[in-house]
């Protein structure tokens, strides 16, 4: 399936320009396979190490690609966003190299390990609401209130094209995927490797892939509007409550599939990363292999990337006794 290009929406081009923007900071990250995984699943795994990255999570390529972008108001005045941790570390990390402020509302759900990552990386932090929904409204407040320039997690383009850029190195470094996997919060990394697949490998599937636990993107995927929908998974990156429009026009025309996972197949993929590739993923980094396992269509050469090794304390004590 192929996305139709529009010129008001992110563009292969944007995901070239993000490329070359965070390549002086931010190296590629290793993509390989390993025999002992590749041995459980009964097929050639490639996996792409996102918590390799120094936030430890995918998503800083979408804070910096973002920051190459502000104008000297917008550097002035700062920026504020919303996020349960990953996010709220990417635009924490190009703030201090950017010489910027950042304010980040993050919900009382949001990990621990998390908040104190984002208050170390020199950020603001605002506690608001149980979930994502209640913490964005409040961040829209205050970027009214100080006057603060509002970033949006799933409809900057910026950020689309930075996150892009995972499936870019993915897809040129191995052109032999055949399906690649991808973890479905907001939808900006889907959304992504559909503009990469679409230009450069399009006889690649892209497969989304969300808990059950907070299905809100793949409900609007099927029903072709915007869905919102309860959120109980441990998982925090996927935790988000409603679909995004800019992602959702890309992954209604783009995405081959769409699965849905429950918090037990995420914690049994992080148990299987931790023993068969000696890596730590946290649960929506470990959701691509849980959706590999799941697939009952899968065929040859499959990838998906640990988008994040931010495990929580609770999740690093179920590994521990697993």
């Amino acid at each position: 399936m192929t996305a139709t290009a529009l010129s008001d929406e992110p563009s292969f081009a944007g995901v070239l320009a993000a490329a070359d923007a965070i390549a002086a900071t931010l190296p590629a990250t290793p993509a390989w396979s390993y025999p002992m995984l590749d041995s459980r699943v009964g097929a050639r795994v490639i996996v792409k190490h996102e918590n390799t990255q120094p936030t430890g999570a995918f998503k800083v390529r979408g804070g910096v690609t973002l920051a190459s972008t502000l104008d000297a108001d917008e550097r002035a005045s700062g920026v504020v966003t919303v996020s349960t941790g990953n996010h709220a570390q990417s635009i924490a990390f190009a703030a201090l190299a950017g010489g910027f402020e950042a304010v980040i509302v993050m919900p009382r759900s949001a990990p621990a390990v998390k908040v104190d990552a984002v208050i170390a990386l020199g950020a603001t932090v605002v506690i608001h609401g149980d979930d994502m929904p209640a913490a964005g409204a409040r961040a829209r407040e205050l970027a009214v209130e100080r006057g603060m320039r509002w970033i949006d997690p799933g409809a900057e383009h910026a950020i689309i094209h930075g996150h892009a850029t995972v499936a870019l190195e993915l897809l040129r470094s191995h052109p032999e995927i055949e399906t690649l996997y991808v973890p479905i919060g907001s939808g900006s990394g889907a959304a992504g490797a559909i503009l990469v697949r679409d230009a450069i490998a399009p006889g690649t599937r892209i497969v989304g892939v969300q808990s059950a636990a907070a299905p809100a993107a793949h409900r609007s995927w099927r029903s072709g509007r915007i869905e919102t929908a309860p959120i109980s998974t441990f998982a925090s990156g996927l935790a988000t409550g409603a679909g995004v429009a800019t992602t959702q026009r890309i992954l209604r025309a783009g995405l081959d599939d769409f699965i849905l996972v429950d918090d037990a197949d995420l914690r049994a993929a992080m148990c299987l990363m931790a023993t068969a590739a000696h890596t730590l993923c946290e649960g929506a980094g470990a959701a691509g292999l849980a959706a590999i396992l799941a697939d009952r269509d899968r065929a040859g050469t499959v990838a998906f990337a640990c988008t994040g090794g931010n495990a929580s304390a609770d999740e690093l004590r179920e590994l521990a006794a697993a």
